[in-house]
């Protein structure tokens, strides 16, 4: 393991309370995400300190580090071994104390959380896990498309569309098992009601007056059949006889479950399903320019609030329904007009050189569509140039969804990837030419929307000085902002 992320770790623990004080380890794509007893307890400001840090998320139960795509793995590891060193120590009896006040306070902090955001908050912790396999596999789809187009390996391209095509044929099931794991049930026993949707043999049954099709409801399906599982499962172990749990409460569990799945979920989740993708057609080819603008400009804030992993589930229904999906190309418009913004918080700011150094270094994610660190190690901390980057965003965004009215649509095989790393992975009603235009366009729109706007308007006069005096920038408030590591 590296010796600077096991520096990051030992300089990270004792900031967010010790040992002690650290309930849950996990971590996303750019994220060290923390459960901890007293949020309280962390202290934030020397966290954004140390070096690798790129900012912090404090959201509900979750205190989520930023330090970026590469890093955060090694990091969590080493944060998850000196925990595991450190924390068989006895407490004393005022760390009991103080630990069981932080329960109540975190208890109360539970309880005035909106359902809302608890919600998707739960819903991105049963498709995150799924990324990694559905870039892998988009990636392979895509190449596979660009051989197919070009006539090439004629006796490799079966094999590719089918190591591709696996993961997405059996993704009811992933979706099943990650559902009852978040939600407390037998994880094995979500996958098996869930793949009930994917099943051949569903062919043969007739719900409301028409006759079912395997894959019928997509993820939406699984996830509800999972979900209903679960509450079936919970039901039983409060009431099936201990002597008896091991054979009734399974077989209850997948009979209530997948009879309601069959009779019920499959149907409604399809409905809706369609609801999803005509939706998505009507607004791009309608209300193209407006639809693209609002979703690029908005964008960024979600992901600010790590909520826009809410969207993975239209996604993926998308990609199943379509073979792409048609609002990711839009969205990541949102990450053009961050390196816009960057790239002019670069040229204004010349004399803050750790602000340079931060930017140089976050640049390369931000261009591959990864827009966290420029988040926050550059933006967000500075106010303006976040709002500019989202002006540039919309800008990318209405590009796009300006050729959607006009019947030119570009979608993704795959979610994940974003910026230049969508290319590959670029699919539509048009040539590979058209489509590679049209994107390309949109990223430029955003970069040069992004850098102008921020260039002109995001750049106040006292950051300027305070820039050149060496001091640390401030935002548009008056307030220092939160320090920058490279």
């Amino acid at each position: 393991m590296p010796t600077d992320s096991r520096a990051t770790a030992a300089a990270l623990l004792p900031l967010v309370g010790g040992p002690a004080n650290v309930l849950s380890v996990a971590h996303c794509m750019t994220r060290l995400r923390l459960g901890l007893v007293d949020p309280s307890r962390a202290d934030e400001e020397a966290l954004r300190a140390v070096p690798g840090v790129l900012g912090l998320v404090v959201d509900g139960g979750s205190y989520q580090v930023v330090l970026g795509p590469g890093a955060v793995g090694p990091v969590t590891a080493a944060f998850e071994e000196l925990v595991d060193a450190t924390a068989g120590g006895r407490l004393t009896a005022a760390e009991e104390l103080a630990a069981r006040g932080a329960d109540l306070k975190g208890e109360r902090q539970r309880r005035n959380a909106t359902p809302v955001k608890a919600a998707l908050r739960r819903l991105a912790a049963v498709f995150v896990p799924l990324i990694p396999a559905l870039i892998g596999c988009g990636i392979l789809a895509g190449v596979n498309g660009l051989l197919l187009n070009a006539g090439l390996l004629p006796w490799l391209t079966p094999a590719l569309a089918a190591v591709a095509s696996g993961f997405m044929a059996l993704i009811a099931v992933f979706v099943g098992v990650n559902t009852a794991k978040e939600f407390g049930g037998t994880p094995v026993l979500g996958g098996a009601v869930a793949a009930i949707v994917v099943y051949p043999g569903v062919a043969k049954v007739t719900a409301f007056g028409v006759t079912l099709a395997p894959g019928q409801g997509g993820v939406l399906g699984a996830l509800a059949a999972a979900l209903l599982a679960t509450y079936v499962e919970k039901w039983c172990r409060g009431r099936v006889p201990a002597a008896l749990d091991v054979l009734l409460t399974p077989t209850l569990t997948v009979l209530v479950a997948g009879l309601a799945t069959l009779y019920g979920l499959m149907w409604a989740a399809g409905t809706v399903s369609t609801a999803i993708g005509t939706a998505a057609d009507w607004l791009l080819s309608t209300t193209g320019a407006f639809a693209g603008l609002v979703l690029g400009g908005l964008f960024l804030p979600l992901v600010m609030l790590g909520l826009h992993q809410a969207l993975i589930p239209i996604h993926t229904t998308l990609i199943e329904q379509q073979g792409h999906t048609v609002l990711l190309p839009i969205l990541a418009m949102a990450g053009a007009g961050q390196v816009g913004a960057a790239l002019a918080v670069y040229v204004r700011l010349r004399h803050d050189t750790s602000l340079r150094t931060t930017i140089r270094s976050a640049l390369p994610a931000g261009l591959l569509g990864v827009g966290e660190p420029l988040i926050y190690g550059v933006s967000l901390p500075l106010g303006r140039p976040f709002l500019t980057a989202c002006v540039g965003g919309a800008a990318g965004g209405a590009f796009v969804g300006f050729f959607a009215m006009l019947g030119d649509q570009v979608g993704a095989t795959a979610i994940g990837p974003s910026g230049w790393a969508l290319f590959p992975l670029l699919a539509g009603n048009r040539g590979w030419g058209a489509l590679l235009a049209i994107y390309a366009g949109g990223l430029l729109t955003g970069y040069a929307v992004g850098f102008a706007t921020t260039y002109v308007f995001g750049v106040t006069d006292r950051v300027l000085a305070a820039a050149g005096s060496g001091r640390p920038a401030q935002d548009p408030s008056g307030s220092p902002a939160p320090s920058r590591s490279g």
